[in-house]
């Protein structure tokens, strides 16, 4: 599952839309967009004040770490180390089980 997280995931996104748009002109066209955004929003960014770019960090962190508890991550690491914590266990578990 790729999802566009900060570093890696965008990386995957741009380089599958560079081979894309070496055969299709619509993939040329949205690389072109998505990088014109990604680098206005790096931009836009840069110029804010300390406390606003620690605050997006901060929530980058929480989606990703949201994303790998969702995914079940946490649990599937601390059963490796033979620890069992209800709340390590992603919401959809607590369904099937």
């Amino acid at each position: 599952m790729l999802i566009p997280y900060p570093g890696p995931g965008w990386l995957v996104v741009f380089a599958g839309l560079a081979i894309l748009a070496t055969e299709f002109a619509w993939a040329g066209r949205v690389l072109k967009f998505a990088k014109a955004r990604y680098n206005q929003w790096t931009a836009w960014l840069r110029r804010q004040p300390l406390p606003l770019r620690l605050l997006v960090l901060a929530a980058t962190g929480l989606v990703i770490l949201a994303t790998l508890w969702l995914l079940g991550v946490f649990s599937l690491v601390a059963g490796w180390f033979g620890i069992h914590n209800p709340l390590l266990d992603p919401p959809f578990s607590r369904l099937v089980g």
